[in-house]
């Protein structure tokens, strides 16, 4: 559901950190990171079960993998998402701070159009956050 490219999730998910949320032994979240550093993780990927959402537990799973992030030494978490939508908003609500736009990166790394509330996402937004010990 977050990254809707097979082929990027199976680049991405070796060595991958990977949480869930799970409900009466069901999966109802997943959460994926990967080290870009010895210093700093990249969060690929959260994703919570559409029936499942509105719950907090998307909001749980991030401060997990944030607290697993701090407990395993890392100093910083980034991500890369749209440029518009709930997930902005998710993000900033954690603490993250936009840093860098990169241009046309939802236009030439995916073959279909990534589509959100009627509109094609185009630009993609870096956004980090510093871990305090």
């Amino acid at each position: 559901m977050a990254d809707p490219s097979e082929e990027r999730i199976r680049d991405y998910l070796p060595g991958a950190l990977c949480l869930v949320a799970e409900e009466a032994d069901v999966v109802v979240g997943a959460c994926v990171l990967n080290r870009l550093d010895d210093a700093t993780l990249e969060l690929f990927n959260i994703a919570v079960d559409p029936a499942d959402q509105g719950q907090g537990i998307g909001a749980a799973l991030l401060r997990r993998a944030l607290d697993e992030a701090r407990a395993r030494g890392f100093r910083r978490v980034e991500l890369g998402t749209g440029t518009f939508g709930y997930q902005l908003t998710f993000y900033q609500r954690a603490g993250f701070r936009v840093e860098a736009v990169v241009r046309d990166h939802f236009l030439t790394h995916y073959d279909e159009p990534v589509i959100e509330s009627g509109l094609q996402h185009k630009d993609q937004l870096r956004l980090g956050l510093a871990l305090q010990p």
